[in-house]
């Protein structure tokens, strides 16, 4: 049996790596709620990202926090740019279509990452990558830390966007009857190309924050991204609140799912809990019925 503080310690840094999932299911479940497709090529664009972090701090000294200000507008720019010149052009409308586009996106991404930086694990060397902060009994990640305010952060200032902001208002629009924001006046194919670039930059975040503590080889995307769509499902589809309380859920049960049963079996957890909703509750915490 494991002591009160080590059961609490481990559900806090669940809580903290949960919000990094949370902020990259938002991408995830926003593209989903506006276009009503699974962008594929979400895990290939935040490998992407991780590896912007890398060149940018390798190359040029800068920390992986401060490449926030760097590869957030960049990915919000490829964002827009894939959708409005890429996707939307080659899928002809077509929701199918769509799907085959991101899928046939994250093969070229991922393999391109393979050609130029090999199937080499890296990482990135910072002087407080482990450094902690004490709680009392408790020895808290300081990077962890950092990602799980930046990441609520991010969730909240996204909520306020989409609640207060013309472009907001206009994207929920579309999310709810496209046809009818179209016959009102607002470009759905705009809307559609900023979902996109607010998909990428909430990754191109993400992974300025998970990059102090852990790795990148070109791969790594596919692993966040399911769980990620186990956390879209479990907060409902379309839903970002669903998806920042899954996202903190899911880091729990990943981190004493690893405890109890070993650091190989965390994700055992999680997927047993998608299992579960699906079968008992297919609409989610937060999702609305068709």
């Amino acid at each position: 049996m494991f002591t009160p503080d080590i059961v609490l310690t481990a559900t806090i840094n669940g809580l903290m790596t949960g919000a990094v999932y949370a902020l990259i299911a938002l991408g995830l479940t926003l593209v989903y709620g506006v276009l009503h497709i699974i962008n594929f090529a979400h895990g290939a664009t935040l490998t992407a990202a991780m590896f912007g972090v890398l060149v940018l701090n390798q190359a040029l000294g800068i920390d992986p926090y401060l490449a926030i200000l760097v590869l957030t507008p960049l990915f919000f720019a490829l964002g827009y740019a894939v959708q409005r010149l890429v996707i939307g052009p080659a899928s002809h409308g077509e929701d199918v279509n769509i799907l085959l586009v991101t899928l046939g996106l994250a093969i070229i991404i991922e393999n391109a990452l393979l050609a130029i930086f090999r199937s080499d694990t890296r990482s990135v060397d910072t002087p407080y990558g482990f450094s902690v902060i004490e709680v009392g009994n408790l020895f808290l990640s300081t990077p962890r830390v950092i990602a799980f305010f930046g990441s609520i952060a991010v969730a909240v200032a996204l909520w306020l966007v989409l609640a207060r902001t013309d472009t907001g208002k206009a994207i929920r629009a579309v999310a709810k009857e496209k046809t009818g924001a179209a016959l009102v006046g607002i470009d759905v194919r705009h809307v559609y190309a900023v979902t996109f670039g607010l998909g990428a930059a909430c990754v191109a975040i993400a992974a300025c924050l998970l990059m102090p503590t852990f790795y990148v080889n070109p791969r790594v995307g596919g692993a966040f991204v399911l769980v990620a769509f186990t956390i879209v499902v479990l907060g409902g589809m379309g839903s970002i609140a669903g998806a920042l309380v899954g996202g903190l859920f899911i880091g729990v049960v990943e981190s004493l799912s690893g405890l109890y049963l070993g650091e190989s079996l965390g994700q055992i957890g999680i997927f047993l809990i998608f299992i579960l909703v699906l079968l008992f509750r297919p609409t989610g915490l937060f999702g609305a019925k068709a």
